[in-house]
């Protein structure tokens, strides 16, 4: 597979991130654990690939999400929030907002339907993507600008809505293995020979051990990610939500899928030029890095500090259930070079084969109504 060069820029880029990083393993004694690895990777101040100026979404970037599709996706959506905003303090938070297009299309939708936000806060890590966040929405809805606010951290309270989309499943994952003796170890990155390379250490962390020892198979060569990192997020998301919901959509599975014995070889997967990458080391700053989402381990950490697990559903039910059907009837279907695109984004969004079952929907309440339309129907907790 020939993959497209980088410019000279980009490549100048990733060479000093990839020296930053050889430097973190060198001054802890030749070793990192993956984990460390993929933060550096994907958000180290100027040279991650989160946090440089390489494009990232679109047809000219790496991969194409689900609300530059179409705006009939951020339409469908806020059909949900507009049920849950008056239970609140009319705010809405979103967690790395990629372009700004769904916050755009959220902010014209929930206007549309008589109920903006107050405030619609974006707390995301990229000054690069500030920058054509703020660009969108100046451009797709100038006259909802001003209630637009970007946070540098989480503020201490909050009473609203919290909203992610493909926000867990970039955040850094520890890889562990069952070796050929039937131990498990954590799978951490070295340089030999100049390059980076994977080597296993015993897991000194008892949080990983104790999770590794109950999630990963006993399969000689068995390799998976844990996600301590979406964990914590959602530990602390609950701890600041004061009243409100937290709305996550990612690809991923439940817990008895995701470590299943036959996915013996983990879901870390990257991304460069919407090609898919099974080397983690290519080019780093330049890919990007994912795993799909435990959304067991995501449940389960919602209610125990203190949520309500209001549904987990496919991305597909969601959507329907919402009324994206709706959306789109109305629009003339015999405008074709209107409705045509819009139909197939629809397609790609609700079919099994594409985004439709793959990407999943999990919401979880405090102090609101537990009946939203979008989990009225086909709700999947029971497979948590």
């Amino acid at each position: 597979m020939t993959l497209p060069e980088p410019s000279a820029d980009a490549l100048a880029t990733s060479h000093a991130l990839a020296q930053a990083i050889a430097n973190d393993i060198a001054a802890a004694d030749g070793w990192i654990s993956f984990a460390h690895y993929m933060q550096q990777a994907l958000y180290a101040p100027g040279l991650g690939y989160y946090a440089a100026g390489s494009r990232k979404f679109g047809a000219d970037g790496d991969f194409v999400t689900a609300p530059e599709m179409t705006p009939l996706f951020a339409q469908t959506v806020a059909r949900q929030l507009a049920e849950l905003l008056p239970q609140t303090a009319g705010q809405i938070m979103e967690f790395g907002a990629g372009t700004g297009r769904l916050a755009a299309d959220l902010l014209l939708a929930l206007d549309a339907l008589g109920c903006a936000p107050q405030r619609y806060c974006i707390v995301d890590l990229s000054p690069d993507l500030i920058e054509r966040q703020r660009a969108t929405i100046a451009e797709r809805a100038p006259q909802l600008l001003s209630r637009v606010e970007w946070l540098p951290a989480l503020p201490e309270r909050f009473d609203g809505i919290m909203l992610g989309n493909e926000v867990l499943d970039a955040m850094p994952c520890e890889l562990v293995i069952r070796g050929d003796d039937g131990q498990l170890r954590q799978r951490g990155v070295t340089i030999r020979d100049g390059a980076f390379c994977f080597d296993d250490r015993d897991i000194s962390d008892p949080t990983l051990a104790a999770l590794a020892a109950t999630l990963i198979p006993d399969i000689p060569g068995y390799v998976s990610e844990i996600s301590l990192a979406n964990r914590a997020f959602i530990h602390t998301l609950a701890g600041v939500l004061q009243r409100g919901a937290i709305l996550q959509l990612d690809y991923g599975l439940p817990e008895r899928e995701f470590y299943h014995p036959q996915r013996h070889m983990g879901t870390l997967i990257g991304h460069y030029r919407h090609h898919t990458i099974q080397d983690p080391f290519y080019l780093p700053g330049l890919m990007d890095l994912t795993s799909h989402v435990d959304f067991s381990a995501v449940a389960q950490a919602g209610i125990d500090a203190g949520l309500d697990l209001i549904g987990y559903l496919s991305q597909a039910q969601f959507l329907i259930n919402a009324g994206i059907t709706e959306e789109l009837a109305r629009h003339d279907p015999d405008d074709i070079a209107r409705y045509l695109p819009m139909s197939t984004a629809v397609q790609k969004l609700l079919s099994p084969a594409e985004m439709g079952e793959l990407f999943k929907v999990i919401a979880f309440g405090k102090g609101v109504d537990i009946d939203w339309c979008g989990f009225r129907h086909g709700d999947r907790c029971h497979a948590l």
